[in-house]
């Protein structure tokens, strides 16, 4: 709690400046792109949300091990708060695909490997929070939520490298890329990079403040059992 109350504000800072630079960098004044036209622009806010909702789940991943592995109920608190994040950067995902889909293949949604892979990450994101729901007992929530992380973490790869997997489908290829002749152009890769800076650190910024609610709840109803049995 002490290191989540320092570090937040600079986090949230962070979040704001790179969003505001980035989206209005993007949007504003980057060029049409010769073939997609101004649809283009919607990369700013697709391919963070979607690179973070693959990343939100890997990170649910790692604090859910290590709940499993060494019982820590921070950990156990942090995947739990980080799930309704990662649902929201799936939505926004599937939502501006499809925008930039309609125009581009005439169609709102295709079942292709990577869309599929991802409606199906999204379901068991809505699963993971409804089973946390479902259950009373906090280590046993924990304990089941954990077991689920596992098998979606499948789903969340999958929907990462599908086009390595199968070399077709609709979508196009990675944007970002490690081969400098696949990435796009130095005019749309910039404040691309600043976009997806500033959805890291909003994820990171809501993760922490969730994570400070999901202890304090759980302090409180300590408090109100302890009280109830005195």
């Amino acid at each position: 709690m002490a290191l989540s109350a320092v570090l937040l504000p600079w986090v949230s800072a962070m979040a704001a400046m790179c969003l505001a630079l980035g989206l209005v960098w993007g949007f504003f004044f980057t060029p049409d792109d010769f073939r997609q036209g101004a649809t283009v622009k919607i990369i700013y806010l697709h391919v963070p949300a979607a690179l973070m909702a693959v990343n939100a789940w890997l990170m649910m991943l790692v604090t859910s091990l290590i709940w499993i592995i060494r019982r820590h109920h921070v950990s156990a608190l942090a995947a739990k708060a980080a799930a309704p994040v990662g649902l929201v950067f799936t939505m926004i995902a599937l939502f501006t695909g499809a925008v930039w889909g309609q125009p581009m293949w005439g169609t709102w949604w295709a079942w292709e490997p990577r869309l599929t892979a991802f409606l199906i990450l999204f379901l068991f994101y809505l699963g993971y929070m409804a089973l946390w729901n479902a259950i009373d007992l906090p280590d046993s929530a924990a304990d089941l939520t954990s077991v689920l992380c596992l098998v979606g973490s499948v789903f969340a790869l999958i929907s990462r490298y599908a086009l390595i997997f199968w070399n077709q489908g609709l979508h196009q290829g990675a944007t970002l890329s490690l081969d400098a002749e696949q990435n796009i152009a130095d005019v749309y890769w910039y404040p691309l990079i600043i976009c997806i800076a500033g959805f890291g650190f909003l994820f990171l910024a809501l993760v922490l403040y969730r994570t400070r609610t999901e202890i304090q709840a759980r302090r409180l109803k300590a408090l109100i059992a302890r009280d109830r049995a005195v």
